[in-house]
């Protein structure tokens, strides 16, 4: 893909820069089958899946009216595993009450032999700062596993508030929350849908 693909940048101080594009389901497909079922990413709940798994897991969210995926890069390179979606119409659909402007979002970090100090949290930032672009994202809703203690770490310090344990067919999720407000206490970064909402 082409930097025009480019939708979003941000340049981190220490780290350099991260971007992300849209996702290509045939193209990122082997990329995307090596991430998911490395033994870190069993949260992903991918572990057994295939090549063709992968394939068309990712044809049905590129067709899905609801649910976006994006790869993100780091210094160019693929590095993180970025999905969007409507929490009223897909995952936490009858478990919260939807408020307009909520956007939920799942990612994941690709496995790596050589790990950068703050890199995980950079790319949460980066998740988060893309999501607040969007004027009309007034809420991040996430939905991880109970038991996914180093991701529960990452969202708080990105300004995310659990507010309770909820049951789904696949997992027991921590419901968690951060508005634009909080993001930006948390991270000291200003979304540029900013100005737009407060207006």
């Amino acid at each position: 893909m082409s930097t025009t693909d480019i939708l979003y940048t941000r340049q981190d101080e220490v780290l350099g820069t991260f971007a992300i594009r849209p996702l290509d389901p045939f193209e990122d497909a082997e990329l995307l089958h090596g991430w998911v079922t490395h033994p870190k990413a069993t949260f992903w709940m991918m572990q057994d899946a295939s090549l063709p798994d992968v394939e068309r897991a990712y044809m049905e969210i590129a067709a899905a009216e609801h649910h976006e995926a994006f790869i993100g890069l780091h210094e160019g390179r693929p590095a993180f595993l970025m999905e969007k979606y409507d929490p009223s119409r897909l995952e936490l659909v009858g478990l919260y009450d939807a408020e307009p402007g909520d956007v939920g979002m799942h990612f994941l970090v690709a496995p790596t032999d050589t790990p950068l100090s703050g890199f995980t949290r950079a790319v949460i930032t980066t998740v988060m700062a893309s999501l607040f672009e969007d004027p009309a994202t007034r809420r991040v809703v996430v939905e991880p596993d109970v038991r996914n203690t180093a991701v529960h770490a990452l969202n708080e310090a990105v300004g995310f508030v659990p507010e309770r344990e909820v049951r789904k067919p696949e997992k027991a999720a921590l419901l968690s929350f951060c508005t634009r407000d909080r993001f930006e206490a948390a991270t000291g970064i200003f979304a540029a849908g900013s100005a737009e909402v407060s207006a």
